[in-house]
């Protein structure tokens, strides 16, 4: 199900998308995602469950053994095709937003990023 409205733009959603836009094409599971966003797991993979529930992410989990690798299997991320231009989307209007916030714009300072 795909929300029309899009997915609350927080910080660490907007740190999320930007981890995932460096290379839209790569797969990252979620240490990796957590590593370039600079957060917590706990954070980012409801985050992570919200953006593939409204259709900007799919994953897979990896088709390994957990005991022959000695770890258990990673759930791989990555942006959907209309997910990517979504996410761009998003992101360059929270720069404009934060941009006009700087500019002196008290209106938009109560907004959501």
């Amino acid at each position: 199900m795909v929300n029309a409205s899009g997915p609350k733009m927080t910080m660490p959603t907007l740190s999320v998308l930007r981890a995932l836009l460096d290379d839209p094409s790569r797969e990252m599971y979620g240490t990796e995602i957590c590593a370039e966003a600079g957060l917590a797991s706990g954070t980012i993979h409801p985050i992570l469950a919200r953006l593939e529930g409204m259709g900007w992410l799919v994953s897979r989990w990896e088709d390994v053994d957990p005991r022959t690798e000695g770890r258990p299997r990673r759930r791989y991320y990555r942006l959907s095709g209309s997910g990517v231009a979504q996410a761009r989307d998003a992101v360059i209007r929270a720069d404009a937003r934060r941009a006009q916030i700087q500019r002196g714009f008290p209106k938009l300072a109560g907004g959501s990023i």
